[in-house]
């Protein structure tokens, strides 16, 4: 319907702006669940406040968490402004939790679920039926949770909580997900012995995902034993333990910066990023690496990360197995090169909000691309685009993709623009405000 179709602003010259990106969804939700299972009160400061971590706090309530609104920065935080203040509290059932279409809420919460004191049930949007959650479920059942899930390996399901689990080691397939080793990891401390997870399968995706967990773990008093401090290939350990209660300030949304910084590429233009962090487990901080190989330059300062576009788009050979989320926005910027381009290392993003690689390749090929799916990627050859209908499948990055493309192709129409809300507030707002000459998020 022409009510759900948002044309796309076409740059009139090359785009010269700062835009702050509100705080990384990855980071807010991990930071939530833990919060929820210290022994002490805590403070999430410049929370992301979209429809993924609106659903993450809502589900913790209805276990009993407290999460306030607050603007008050009497505790000394750094963050000030917007935060919550997190109030651990008995977790208790019965009661339902609407997913949405959320991994991080689907996979994290059945782990937090088994200390519940009574039955939770999930179930979400008609796609979150469709995603893996086996892993989760499995992994759950073998250190002894009832789960009753009707043999789907998927939602809907109910976790009949009984107060404790004892943990131990136990093995996942997460070649689909990295979610699912964060998820038994946010919990493991909680665990009576702690928890051991073996990743047993495919190569795992999205590593930096892991090591933002476990990153957050060790910040909030847990003891961690990660592969990549020299440990077993494909196993962690998490010693059981009381969690501390953070006052913790989320950093911006990286990923969510890629619109943006492509903006600068694909006008010959340059947009700065406020407020980027020199160190980082957030898988966007690659963009620095994948735009500056199709033509852009970089530097970090005070402000934060400015890129700048060299008036021409190179074709680029990646593998974004680590960065999966970047390719939508990735695969938009080749499409507009003036070479082909082969995203692999990708195959598990068939499974994400969407089947991304199909949905890539047909909305690209709508506007007159010509994108082909391998076994584990796209290839992208270059071709004269033109105006059409965008279509989303209600997948935020989808979404953003199409917005790049509109840039530089006149006529682009995007399907369901409201479906960015899930990681990214008012991002039309945004976008119109860049193409002003700055941007800043809506007040929440």
């Amino acid at each position: 319907m022409t009510d759900d179709l948002w044309p796309a602003p076409t740059a009139s010259s090359a785009v010269d702006a700062t835009v702050t990106v509100p705080g990384s969804k990855s980071v807010t939700n991990r930071a939530l669940v833990l919060a929820a299972l210290a022994s002490e009160p805590g403070w999430i400061r410049r929370p992301l406040r979209s429809r993924d971590t609106l659903l993450m706090a809502s589900a913790l309530r209805s276990l009993g968490v407290g999460i306030e609104d607050t603007v008050n920065n009497a505790t000394g935080g750094t963050g000030g402004g917007d935060a919550w203040r997190v109030i651990p509290a008995g977790l208790r059932g019965p009661a339902s939790v609407d997913v949405g279409n959320a991994g991080t809420v689907m996979r994290f919460l059945p782990p937090v679920a088994v200390l519940a004191d009574g039955p939770v049930h999930f179930d979400g949007d008609p796609r979150s039926h469709e995603r893996p959650l086996h892993g989760v479920i499995d992994a759950l059942r073998a250190l002894g949770a009832r789960i009753d899930d009707e043999g789907r390996g998927a939602l809907p399901l109910t976790v009949h909580g009984t107060g404790a689990l004892d943990g131990g080691t136990v093995t996942v397939d997460a070649s689909s997900s990295s979610q699912f080793v964060s998820a038994l990891l946010l919990s493991g401390a909680r665990y009576n012995q702690g928890l051991e997870v073996r990743h047993v399968g495919g190569p795992l995706p999205s590593l930096p995902h892991i090591r933002m967990t476990v990153e957050m773990l060790r910040a909030a008093g847990a003891q961690v034993d990660a592969p990549e401090d020299g440990g077993e290939a494909d196993v962690w350990r998490v010693t059981p333990g009381a969690l501390l209660g953070c006052d913790l300030v989320v950093e911006p949304d990286l990923s969510n910066a890629a619109p943006f910084l492509a903006a600068a590429l694909v006008t010959g233009g340059r947009v700065t990023v406020r407020d980027w962090p020199r160190r980082t487990t957030q898988p966007g901080d690659r963009l620095r690496e994948i735009l500056t190989a199709m033509g852009g330059s970089c530097g970090i300062g005070d402000e934060g990360l400015t890129m700048t576009g060299g008036g021409r788009i190179l074709g680029i050979e990646a593998d974004l197995h680590e960065v999966g989320e970047l390719t939508p926005v990735v695969a938009a910027v080749a499409a507009l090169a003036d070479s082909e381009s082969h995203l692999y290392g990708i195959a598990h993003l068939r499974l994400h909000e969407t089947d991304r690689l199909a949905a890539l390749a047909k909305e690209l090929n709508g506007l007159g691309g010509d994108v082909t799916e391998t076994a584990d990627g796209l290839r992208i050859r270059p071709r004269p685009l033109h105006g059409g209908v965008f279509r989303t499948y209600e997948d935020h990055r989808l979404a953003t993709a199409a917005a790049v493309l509109g840039l530089a192709v006149p006529g682009v129409q995007v399907e369901d623009v409201a479906t960015t809300g899930k990681t990214l507030p008012d991002f039309p707002g945004l976008w119109t405000a860049m193409l002003a000459g700055s941007a800043a998020p809506a007040t929440a």
